[in-house]
């Protein structure tokens, strides 16, 4: 262990983490990051599909979404150019939301024009002069693909909400191990597979955590951003007791087939599209490979898991079917192999498809939870939110009474915090998919 006594531990190397880290370390102070994996990345973050997009259903998500993609756009910038080797990358596509009840345009709209987001209307005929070889028909509610129902004709067409600026990070975990770089650059000190097997907050406040070698290692703060671990390590921690919001592990797969014909135009990759109508997902991928995700839908089963570690972590042949074959629905000349290629992963997902950035009932904890599925995007500011709200209640504030707010340093939007808080009440604007 390179140090028995730090400022604050950071638990948990994803992309979160990595960037709370810098963050922490860039304003002084001395920081520990434990991870129970090899590298930054190496878990969660590296089964993410990167997608940078802004349509959430609150004005704070969207405008947190909005101050992350200019971070994203100038990433060397946001390292302060502290990262020798290779950056990760934006690649800016844009993204089509296919028009669906659950996720009305209007609210989103008004949303956008508050915050100052171009965006497009697009009508069928426009959806399909756009994106070539795509079916506009509208077949909601999803259906399971072994069901008759699943191949019925569609009786009307749908159009999309389109949004220019939307993109996404080509490689997730060299994200991660960029922000890593560049808080060790502030003196940030990582250590990998390693895990922490013990939590306990000693008479002074202080705490101290227990190491799987044996060691130990003193903080005054500890931040929780363990991904699908953080549910376990706030029960190991004993905190959590009055969160009105709940996280749990799911089990997630992401699957690479080749891209439909004429969806992408030579070099220039087809725009993203984000199909609750359907139940699914899609996203090119260089050298023309499609990714296909899945969103939720009630007709498909969910992954609940007890314990990561236990995640199987191979593809399946259901989920592959469930999401490809809609993926083929929407795109029939979409060819689909007979072999399923893709990750797995687990979410560390909140109940309301909302994170958790907060402090905790316990002086000198913080959260940051529940952020699998819809935050990488957000990545870049989470350690600016995590550390303004450390910061502050360090110093005494009531974060509980009286939320904090964060300006966004590229958009001068003003973010209140209390939209993330573990106290508040469940999103009822949530489409009650990972869409957010």
């Amino acid at each position: 262990m390179p140090t028995d006594k730090t400022d604050a531990v950071v638990v948990g190397a994803g992309v979160i983490g990595s960037s709370i880290a810098y963050e922490l370390a860039a304003r002084g102070y001395e920081v520990l990051v434990i991870d129970k994996s090899g590298g930054p990345g190496y878990g969660s973050t590296s089964a993410s599909s990167a997608v940078i997009r802004f349509n959430y259903s609150t004005f704070d998500g969207m405008a947190a979404a909005w101050e992350s993609l200019h971070c994203w756009q100038n990433w060397n910038e946001h390292l302060n150019a502290t990262v020798d080797g290779a950056l990760a990358k934006f690649r800016q596509c844009g993204m089509a939301l296919l028009d669906v009840d659950v996720a009305p345009h209007a609210r989103t709209i008004g949303l956008f024009e508050k915050i100052g987001i171009d965006y497009q209307l697009w009508d069928a005929t426009t959806l399909v002069e756009k994106i070539p070889g795509i079916d506009a028909g509208k077949y909601y509610p999803p259906k399971p693909v072994d069901s008759e129902s699943f191949f019925a004709d569609a009786e009307t067409t749908l159009g999309a909400l389109y949004t220019p600026q939307a993109g996404f990070v080509d490689d997730p975990q060299l994200a991660a191990a960029n922000l890593a770089a560049a808080a060790r650059s502030h003196g940030a000190v990582f250590a990998y597979n390693t895990r922490v097997v013990a939590v306990e907050q000693l008479p002074d406040g202080t705490w101290q955590l227990g190491l799987d070698d044996g060691e130990s290692v003193k903080s005054k703060i500890v931040v929780n951003a363990a991904g699908p671990w953080s549910g376990a390590f706030n029960k190991l921690s004993n905190v959590g007791a009055d969160f009105k919001v709940s996280v749990r592990p799911l089990r997630q797969e992401v699957h690479h087939v080749t891209a439909p014909t004429g969806y992408n135009d030579d070099e220039i990759l087809g725009p993203m599209i984000a199909d609750l109508d359907l139940g699914t997902y899609m996203r090119a991928e260089p050298g023309n490979g499609f990714l296909v995700g899945g969103t939720e839908p009630d007709c498909d089963p969910l992954e609940w898991i007890d314990d990561p570690d236990t995640a199987n972590p191979n593809r399946t042949v259901a989920r592959f079917e469930a999401q490809v074959f809609r993926a083929a629905r929407r795109f029939p000349t979409l060819e689909v192999p007979s072999q399923p290629k893709g990750i797995a992963g687990v979410y560390d997902a909140a109940s309301d498809w909302t994170p958790i950035y907060d402090k905790t009932d316990r002086q000198g904890f913080y959260v940051a939870m529940g952020t699998s599925g819809n935050q990488f995007k957000n990545a870049p500011i989470a350690g600016r939110l995590m550390s303004r709200i450390i910061d502050q209640v360090e110093a005494g504030h009531d974060h509980d009474a009286d939320p904090l707010t964060y300006v966004g340093m590229h958009t001068g939007l003003e973010i209140d915090l209390g939209a993330f808080s573990r106290l508040r009440a469940p999103n009822a604007e949530s489409t009650g998919t990972v869409m957010g």
